[in-house]
């Protein structure tokens, strides 16, 4: 366990994604749920459990960056899971077993995040917050860039 106070950067930022992703990983493990999948379970309920198929793959994309033929084979994937059913009018929807073990992760996970942040003060979040906004926000530039 890392408590030494860091240096503001690309390897503290990605040493915490990974270790956030593990986390998530555990809690995923016998579920049937990947990692992307998981994101894409999680912007379908996020969008009120039905979304238009283009904006989920939109959304999935820019939260991810993800391909959007990378995104299509998630849907794919959870729809013959029985996660989401891929509609013929455009629209996927999360079924009862998908929000069932969506939400049996979320439960598990809840615990977990508060006590990776849930005491530290708010105006630390907040700058937290506002750094990796703008860095995330420059990255994407960088990515929109030819």
């Amino acid at each position: 366990m890392t408590t030494a106070a860091q240096t503001f950067g690309t390897a503290l930022i990605g040493q915490t994604e990974k270790a956030l992703n593990a986390i998530l990983d555990r809690q995923l493990a016998g579920t049937g749920i990947t990692e992307p999948q998981w994101v894409t379970l999680t912007l379908t309920v996020a969008g009120g459990g039905t979304v238009d198929r283009a904006e989920l793959i939109h959304r999935v994309g820019g939260a991810t960056r993800f391909s959007q033929a990378s995104v299509t084979e998630r849907i794919a994937e959870l729809t013959a899971a029985g996660l989401l059913r891929d509609g013929e009018d455009g629209r996927v929807q999360v079924t009862d077993e998908g929000r069932r073990r969506w939400t049996q992760v979320r439960a598990a996970i809840g615990p977990i995040t508060q006590g990776l942040w849930g005491d530290l003060p708010a105006e630390d979040l907040a700058a937290a917050g506002r750094v990796l906004g703008t860095v995330l926000g420059r990255a994407d530039a960088v990515l929109a860039a030819p």
